[in-house]
């Protein structure tokens, strides 16, 4: 529970385990739903054809997936977080299962992602998850993307996404769109690992949340230790989730302020703050007239 403690996740999931009515967007590869921790989960797999169960259990594309929803929605007592597990996951893969490879976050091209992105928002997601990287960035493609996000402005959904492990400092078409909330990944202690990228508008709109050392589920069956930004990225959506699981009526914009500290003086750092659900659910509480926690 040290990883919860770090992000005041604790007292949130205490409180609740998720709405069934809360549903996340999972931009990412296939799941492996069989999995025992997994049983009773709530899944809604869209594009079927495009392969959104796992049937090679060790490509890296259902690891990856199966390793994001654990920290998500697997069962309270498992290995994993287990963050929001009667939350709604819709599973929407992006990329498809091939050998395992090296790589510790796929990618996928402008325009998938932007098609991906909105087969969530009209499948009804209130929040996506975003833990890849872009491949083949052509004018177009981001021009999609870039639609994409806003149509989430205008539908009230929140987008969650991976800062990315390039140990870069700058932007990406996905990071700097002023509606996405960049992830830095951190250690135990707080610090951002090496590998995260960090940078003006991630500092500005992010938050940092733990990527070192995180278990979850394994698609094989046993669990799994990773790290990245890409596993710091659910923290963060699966915190959203329970928020709007207590905070029904609160509109995106409301539930983007209070997880992102948003109501603090300008940020001038590069590296965002560290994500605190706790404080997130004590804003909301002041914003929607609700009487928050002692």
């Amino acid at each position: 529970m040290g990883s919860l403690g770090l992000l005041n996740l604790i007292p949130l999931m205490e409180r609740t385990s998720g709405s069934t009515q809360v549903k996340i967007g999972l931009i990412d590869g296939p799941v492996s739903t069989r999995h025992p921790d997994l049983t009773g989960g709530r899944f809604h797999e869209l594009a079927e054809s495009a392969g959104a169960r796992c049937t090679q259990a060790n490509s890296l594309a259902c690891r990856h997936g199966t390793f994001v929803a654990g920290i998500l929605l697997a069962k309270r007592g498992s290995p994993a977080p287990a963050i929001c597990p009667d939350c709604t996951l819709l599973i929407r893969p992006v990329f498809g299962e091939t050998l395992s490879g090296s790589e510790s976050m796929p990618s996928a091209t402008p325009q998938e992602l932007a098609t991906a992105i909105l087969d969530c928002i009209n499948a009804g997601a209130r929040v996506i998850n975003l833990s890849l990287a872009l491949a083949q960035p052509s004018i177009n493609g981001i021009q999609a993307l870039e639609e994409a996000f806003d149509q989430a402005i205008r539908r009230d959904v929140i987008v969650v996404a991976a800062a990315g492990n390039q140990g870069a400092l700058g932007s990406s078409a996905i990071t700097r769109h002023p509606w996405v909330i960049p992830v830095v990944a951190c250690d135990d202690r707080g610090r951002p690992t090496n590998e995260s990228n960090l940078g003006g508008s991630i500092g500005r709109r992010g938050l940092t949340a733990l990527g070192a050392d995180v278990t979850s589920l394994g698609a094989e069956g046993e669990p799994l230790t990773l790290g990245g930004t890409s596993v710091a990225a659910p923290f963060v959506t699966g915190a959203i989730a329970l928020l709007w699981s207590e905070f029904p009526g609160a509109s995106a914009g409301q539930v983007k302020l209070a997880v992102t500290q948003g109501s603090m003086r300008r940020r001038a750092s590069v590296v965002p703050p560290l994500l605190d659900a706790e404080a997130a659910y004590r804003a909301l509480a002041n914003y929607t007239g609700r009487r928050g926690a002692a």
